[in-house]
């Protein structure tokens, strides 16, 4: 098992990142979301990357690219 993370997705903000993290979970794929905004004090200044083993990378983003993009 590899400790290396693949960031599947890259999104304008936390809530954007845990709705698609939401569909990962759904389809059984886990994931964690990161983000540097300053412990939260500027969540408007940071993306999230959205990352997964390297393992469940492609199917991640095959479930993300064919979610409903007005999602996020």
């Amino acid at each position: 098992m590899s400790t290396r993370l693949v960031t599947v997705g890259t999104f304008r903000s936390m809530a954007d990142a845990q709705i698609a993290r939401g569909v990962l979970d759904q389809a059984g794929i886990e994931s964690i979301i990161r983000a540097d905004n300053a412990g939260g004090m500027y969540p408007t200044l940071s993306s999230a990357d959205l990352i997964v083993r390297p393992e469940d990378a492609e199917k991640a983003t095959e479930i993300l690219s064919s979610a409903d993009p007005k999602q996020w």
